[in-house]
């Protein structure tokens, strides 16, 4: 029997994290799901730590090449036997409840496409930084296109089909997610959860990244805005021109840790009790099989 959920994991020099991720997935409560765990040419211990959980709803796919991660993901969707397909990094860390949650409210709601959650964004060690500005409804996700949609990568869960069908830009090497969403949002339904049901790593602010993610976005809107000729997109630009300024000056002053935390929203007390439940679930032995059923 197929599975109902397809996960697409590409992992590249993960091996300290990798195994927490995996940690995560079994733990589910919802358990027909597939996890294609496809390697990007690491050069570290991330394979070998894929292999030490032998179960048989995770495929590990190894070739040894470098192709970047919207390649990756676009390889696990042609891969995906399930209804739906559902994203996850080699350093994410999903609540016991995310697939079950979010493939339920799919079934629910035929008529929306992708569904992501809130987020727990976490530093070394499971340290709470905060969360995301929150965003439910499509309405409210799309409602500012030239400066981004928040609906947060790693959570997202939608119709294989669409994934199909609105394949990853190769030629993204960064904002995968943004640019897919730019070019999709007009003929797409999207949705956010309030629960939060992805821990997401995040302990500094990359200057470089930042650099790349802004110019990319960009070169997408300024794009967009002149073969639609809706010119208005192109005001997008002075808004992430701004938030590069400080980003690189928190970054070359040290502030960027400080930065990170003011940006992020903050969480209640029951929501940070529940973080530090499924972290210390996810860390809790050497045993990657520690109090965790075999399926073979």
């Amino acid at each position: 029997m197929n599975p109902i959920v397809s996960i697409g994991m590409s992992v590249f020099n993960c091996e300290s994290t990798l195994g927490q991720a995996i940690r995560s997935i079994l733990q589910q409560t919802y358990d027909n799901w597939e996890l294609i765990l496809i390697d990007d040419g690491s050069q570290d211990k991330t394979v070998a730590v894929a292999n030490r959980y032998q179960d048989r709803r995770i495929r590990i796919i190894v070739d040894g090449k470098n192709k970047r991660l919207a390649a990756r993901l676009n390889q696990a969707v042609r891969e995906s036997r399930g209804k739906y397909f559902a994203r996850m990094d080699g350093d994410d860390i999903a609540y016991p409840s995310r697939l079950e949650a979010q493939m339920q409210f799919l079934e629910d709601h035929p008529e929306i496409d992708l569904v992501g959650s809130r987020v727990m964004i976490f530093s070394e060690k499971g340290r709470v930084v905060g969360t995301y500005p929150f965003r439910q409804n499509h309405v409210e996700i799309c409602s500012r296109p030239w400066a981004g949609f928040y609906l947060p990568h790693p959570t997202w869960m939608g119709n294989t089909d669409w994934f199909r069908r609105n394949p990853y830009n190769t030629l993204t090497t960064k904002a995968q997610d943004q640019e897919l969403l730019l070019r999709t949002y007009e003929k797409s339904r999207f949705a956010c959860l309030p629960e939060i049901l992805i821990g997401y790593k995040k302990s500094e602010l990359s200057l470089r990244t930042l650099l790349a993610g802004r110019y990319l976005y960009s070169r997408m809107l300024i794009r967009k805005a002149v073969i639609e000729k809706r010119y208005f997109f192109a005001l997008g630009l002075l808004e992430h021109v701004m938030k590069f300024i400080a980003e690189v000056f928190a970054v070359t002053t040290g502030l960027n840790y400080r930065v990170l935390q003011h940006r992020a929203a903050s969480v209640s007390m029951r929501e940070s009790e529940s973080w530090k439940k499924v972290w210390k679930s996810c860390n809790c032995g050497e045993n990657p099989y520690d109090s965790l059923p075999v399926i073979n």
